[in-house]
């Protein structure tokens, strides 16, 4: 299983929605239809989950949906950091069982778009980290 960079596995896409501060702090559209679709993901998320991890070292997934319940997910972190690892389990892909990772932050405040037929999971890195993901499809347990 190969480590790769984001860009070399298609579909997983790094967003870095901009920031404007000012003396009252900040405003940041977090998410919008058009320019994802601009980006090539113009599927409909349809729920919002929000994870608490009290301890640095948590480790959450990896997790896995399988058609007709397969999770598109948009990762971003509201407070403390995390290593974000998406491997990619599509049949066929010339990418199969490749994984990438990358550092999501409350600082750096990147986000990152799993597509379905990837494993999804991630390592929090400072205690009091707080997760928030948008999904295309409900949880369905096994």
């Amino acid at each position: 299983m190969a480590r790769r960079e984001i860009s070399e596995i298609a579909g997983l896409i790094l967003v870095e929605p901009k920031k404007f501060g000012d003396h009252r702090g900040f405003f940041s559209e977090t998410y919008n239809r058009e320019r994802m679709a601009a980006l090539g993901f113009e599927r409909e998320f349809i729920q919002d989950n929000h994870a608490l991890s009290g301890e640095a070292g948590t480790l959450r997934g990896v997790h896995y949906q399988s058609p007709p319940f397969a999770q598109d997910k948009l990762v971003r972190v509201v407070r403390g950091r995390i290593l974000d690892v998406a491997v990619d389990i599509r049949k066929g892909s010339p990418t199969y069982g490749d994984h990438a990772a990358v550092e999501l932050s409350a600082e750096n405040w990147r986000q990152l778009l799993v597509p379905a037929g990837f494993g999804h999971g991630y390592l929090t890195l400072e205690p009091g980290t707080e997760v928030i993901y948008k999904v295309t499809q409900p949880y369905a347990p096994a």
